[in-house]
């Protein structure tokens, strides 16, 4: 895949870009059937906030549930990892951020007004996560489901909500976008790709 010249101008402008149908209706749906079997199939457990020492569970930050994605989890969902390779190259060549290795995790808002609070990906001048990339597998989404993604680029003073319909995918970087999830109200599932620069 290649990154569009409007792409890489709203990755160094605003800090994120959007793109619809990132992998097209079949493959999306056959990578949203994988994601809820391992969903019904109890494989995600809660998610915490912090790391190390420090990691905690608090539903009233974050009310998901994840699992890392690795290749081999399931085809449906290698063939994304896969698209996320791609994506990481792409970035790389088209926005010069020299991206290297990259984590996926399968998230699920169970509903019941499950957020994730206002929070950073990355922090500056850490060797950290540098792009974020966030998959969206809800068919027929509806405004009423809520579990919008707000954005808040820097310097418009304004939020940015992205709805998480099927087959969207949006791009930002990690340090410099603060970003919450909106309370679900019904089950959403997305798939984030972090990418780290080539030294970490």
């Amino acid at each position: 895949m290649e990154l569009t010249d409007a792409e890489a101008e709203a990755l160094g402008s605003q800090g994120y870009f959007v793109r619809d149908a990132f992998l097209g209706e079949a493959r999306a749906l056959a990578a949203r059937a994988a994601a809820l079997a391992r969903v019904k199939a109890g494989m995600l457990k809660p998610a915490g906030i912090r790391r190390g020492a420090n990691h905690a569970l608090d539903t009233s930050v974050r009310g998901d549930h994840i699992e890392w994605v690795l290749p081999g989890a399931a085809p449906e969902l290698e063939a994304l990892w896969h698209r996320f390779q791609s994506l990481g190259e792409a970035v790389s060549a088209g926005a010069y951020l020299g991206l290297g290795r990259f984590d996926v995790q399968l998230a699920c808002y169970p509903g019941g007004g499950a957020r994730y609070a206002r929070h950073r990906d990355a922090f500056p001048g850490q060797s950290n996560r540098r792009l974020t990339a966030i998959w969206y597998a809800n068919a027929d989404w509806k405004p009423e489901h809520g579990g919008v993604l707000r954005l808040f680029p820097e310097d418009t003073g304004a939020p940015v909500d992205v709805a998480p319909v099927l087959d969207r995918l949006v791009v930002f970087l990690s340090e410099r976008l603060e970003h919450e999830v909106m309370p679900a109200h019904a089950t959403r599932l997305a798939l984030t790709a972090w990418f780290y620069g080539r030294s970490t």
